[in-house]
């Protein structure tokens, strides 16, 4: 367990900050109207935001040969 956390920390620090930066911005922007589909909910958009989150910082993983 410990290695598969060591393996994907990049992952899951994306992950977490991205949340946190979803749901700020559901609380800050949102939706007036309540029809958008991500900013709607706030599960929704910090979801999204993790997901987004691990993807970028992924980016920043270094390939080992």
């Amino acid at each position: 367990m410990k290695k598969w956390f060591n393996n994907n920390r990049l992952h899951l620090l994306g992950a977490t900050i991205g949340g946190i930066a979803g749901y700020f911005y559901w609380q800050q922007v949102g939706c007036a109207s309540g029809t958008c589909a991500i900013t709607s909910k706030p599960v929704n958009s910090t979801l999204y935001g993790a997901f987004m989150g691990a993807l970028v910082f992924s980016l920043f993983k270094k390939n080992k040969k």
